[in-house]
């Protein structure tokens, strides 16, 4: 019945989603997180840019970030990355740059949704001992935030690997871009998209369990 895989790099293609989102994961997190801090400064032109940055962004479709990746940042302004001899990295790369661009907004919301719910009592009691904002931040305040929003970011990192999709518009050897070559060589539509949509649930359900878990583990209790 599934003869038809024979003579494609399934697992490759799975392998090289997975490192998308892994390093779009770290990446985006961050970047996220850095935008959170920047949303809760008392520094009006860091509060400013993180807010247009976030509702421009998240507005954005993420086929044209990624697209915009590779024709202006690689094609018009000649960005190589670091690879410029390198065809197959250099969509990689930027492919890596416009999911964590992009996953960043979605994170930022979510820390700046922990930082809220940790009591304004404990970072005023911080700056009474002559903390500094970025000590109160980062001693009190996020390490409490982070604990909260397990589960918010467990659900961007969800959406994170799904989107990795759209890296294919770029020519990234990932599963959307190897089901695609499928569907158009192969007449076999529907075992084909079995196929991938039981690969995206082995790499997705695990993930919501594991870090359910962890969430319900390391939650604040208030």
């Amino acid at each position: 019945m599934f003869d038809f895989l024979e003579g494609y790099d399934l697992l490759g293609a799975f392998w090289m989603t997975v490192k998308l989102t892994v390093l779009s994961g770290i990446g985006s997190l961050v970047l996220g997180t850095a935008l959170a801090a920047m949303r809760v400064s008392p520094v009006p032109l860091m509060r400013g840019f993180a807010t247009v940055y976030v509702n421009v962004v998240r507005n954005i479709p993420l086929t044209v970030i990624i697209v915009f990746s590779a024709i202006g940042l690689a094609d018009t302004l000649g960005m190589t990355m670091g690879v410029p001899d390198d065809f197959e990295a250099l969509p990689f790369r930027l492919a890596i740059l416009g999911l964590s661009a992009y996953t960043a907004a979605f994170v930022c919301e979510a820390v700046r949704s922990g930082i809220n719910t940790v009591p304004v009592g404990q970072a005023e009691a911080a700056r009474a001992i002559g903390l500094s904002f970025t000590q109160v931040l980062t001693s009190i305040v996020l390490p409490q935030a982070f604990r909260s929003v397990i589960g918010p970011l467990t659900n961007v990192l969800i959406a994170l690997t799904k989107n990795t999709t759209v890296a294919a518009a770029i020519g990234v050897a990932e599963a959307a871009l190897l089901m695609k070559e499928m569907i158009e060589n192969e007449a076999q539509l529907v075992l084909i998209s079995v196929v991938f949509a039981f690969g995206f649930v082995v790499l997705t359900l695990p993930t919501g369990l594991v870090l359910g878990w962890v969430g319900k583990r390391v939650a604040v209790k208030r």
